[in-house]
């Protein structure tokens, strides 16, 4: 009996070792595969882009299996592939390395591959010690959209530069995306004096910047554990959970009026909790520096921010026909 109880100790040691290891392989594996769906998706965008004249020309003209193997269209596709997944590695690399910085346990990042319209649901890392200081969450909390956005906006300049103008597409059947200030603001100065009906085909890496902005204003929310939620707690203590309630129901509202995707974002932060657990030192100010930081935080997340990343798609919208 004592030697199944042994045995069974042992076993149950083992599982718990082969978990608990850092198992940089996975990290690798997930990396790769995000690759590929983000390539094979890519290659959706590419050739929007590459044939949109011809397509605003001709309209009866339709895009055969051969596309697939035009060289212009897969080597666009690889630059979707460098600028999107830099944009979200140097988001996770900018947590992950600031972790490193202060002795904070944390996981290399990990890349979730999925069949979505960008080839990814994005990328995480997981803080496997508890942060003690408000400074160090403070400052892990903002290196991830920093970084990203760093790295985000030079795509989207770059990306806008060579973006087409033609004349309007077919609506019909279409994913029309909506627009951070950010990226207006740059549009208007590179395409001034353009017909309103002509419809604006961005470059892949304009659209992988596009993501990336989505990406930080997503992770800027000034709640639960999000990244946003970490910068709110260290700046404003406990009135952040004040906060996080108006951002809780601000998702329920946007999701009727502009993307239903909203209540998905509800209910996760329903399930994760809307407070951010304390920290000891909650009454400490903030350094006059990462005081300027949060500010800073706000405006990215402002000129970062969509409220309709797809359009049409709000709950009234959607009931429309039904009305």
């Amino acid at each position: 009996m004592e030697e199944d109880t042994l045995n069974n100790k042992i076993k149950k040691s083992r599982l718990q070792n082969f978990f608990s290891k850092p198992r940089i392989w996975v990290n690798i594996l997930l990396f790769i595969i995000t690759v590929v769906t983000t390539y094979f998706f890519g290659l959706s965008w590419s050739i929007n882009y590459y044939y949109a004249e011809l397509l605003a020309s001709n309209e009866e003209y339709s895009i055969g299996a051969e596309v697939f193997t035009d060289p212009q269209v897969l080597s666009l596709s690889l630059f979707y592939v460098a600028a999107l997944l830099g944009i979200l590695l140097a988001h996770e690399m900018g947590h992950y390395l600031t972790c490193r910085y202060y002795n904070v346990d944390a996981t290399l990042p990990y890349f979730i591959p999925a069949p979505t319209l960008i080839g990814t649901m994005g990328a995480f890392i997981k803080i496997r010690s508890p942060i003690t200081q408000k400074q160090h969450l403070f400052d892990i909390g903002i290196a991830g959209p920093l970084a990203g956005f760093i790295l985000a906006v030079p795509c989207v300049i770059y990306g806008l530069y060579h973006s087409k103008l033609v004349p309007p597409l077919p609506q019909e059947g279409s994913i029309i995306f909506g627009e951070p200030l950010l990226l207006v603001m740059i549009g208007k100065m590179i395409f001034s004096n353009v017909p309103e009906t002509y419809d604006l085909i961005l470059h892949p890496v304009a659209f992988a910047g596009w993501v990336g902005m989505l990406v930080t204003a997503l992770n800027l929310f000034p709640i639960s554990q999000l990244d946003g939620g970490h910068v709110a707690y260290a700046a404003l203590g406990k009135k952040s959970r004040i906060l996080a309630k108006i951002i809780f129901f601000a998702f329920i509202i946007m999701g009727v009026i502009f993307w239903v995707g909203w209540f998905i974002w509800a209910l996760i932060i329903f399930f994760i909790g809307m407070k951010h657990p304390r920290i000891y030192d909650e009454e400490t100010p903030l350094s006059p520096g990462r005081k300027i930081l949060s500010f800073t935080a706000l405006v990215i997340f402002i000129i970062s921010f969509i409220p309709d990343p797809i359009k049409g798609y709000g709950l009234i919208e959607l009931l429309r026909p039904f009305m």
